[in-house]
């Protein structure tokens, strides 16, 4: 199989335009994804002032009625997990390596094929923290891929550093947990996969 590439993933969000999990009010961003991926070499690297590609992953148990959401220090909401591409085009696996660190699980396949959902979201500005190292950051834009993800049986979860807590949470109790536009989408999306 080739290695991935900023022209597989415009492949592939063509063809999430052609998907069922695609819905025509998603035009907009879906128009403005692919252009900054077109145009943006460096697309893929945290480095890029105006924005990066992300990759997250709406995870559910075996039964497909639970998904998994953690709990964000620095953004304080809860979110499903996922996180920064760091200059690998391979989106699907910087899903399942950021689903592996935040929550633990690696028993995992695809729910849904190919992309489920896509967002594009600001992050606001943060100077730099005292005591370290990082640069600080101008307010920027993630262009997040997300992909649906089935756990195997009996999947436990291990929260790490990034997190207050991780969480399955029943589909019905998803909205008393996240009030996320883009969270809340992605349950109307897995419920009408199931029922597809």
């Amino acid at each position: 199989m080739a290695r991935p590439t900023r022209r597989s993933l415009l492949e592939e969000l063509a063809r999430y335009a052609q998907s069922p999990q695609y819905k025509t009010n998603e035009a907009t961003n879906l128009a403005r994804f692919q252009t900054f991926v077109e145009q943006e070499p460096e697309c893929f690297e945290r480095s890029h002032p105006f924005g990066h590609l992300t990759a997250s992953a709406w995870v559910v148990n075996a039964a497909g009625d639970e998904v998994v959401l953690l709990h964000h220090k620095k953004l304080d909401r809860w979110l499903q997990p996922g996180g920064h591409a760091d200059g690998d085009p391979d989106v699907l696996g910087v899903a399942l390596r950021e689903v592996a660190e935040e929550t633990g699980l690696v028993d995992l396949s695809l729910a849904v094929e190919g992309i489920f959902d896509i967002d594009i979201h600001a992050i606001p500005a943060r100077p730099r923290r005292f005591g370290t190292l990082a640069p600080p950051e101008g307010t920027h834009f993630h262009f997040d891929v997300r992909y649906a993800l089935r756990a195997g049986p009996g999947a436990e979860l291990i929260p790490n550093h990034e997190s207050h807590a991780v969480r399955w949470i029943k589909l019905r109790e998803v909205g008393h947990m996240s009030s996320s536009p883009s969270v809340l989408r992605m349950v109307e999306k897995w419920i009408a996969a199931k029922k597809g």
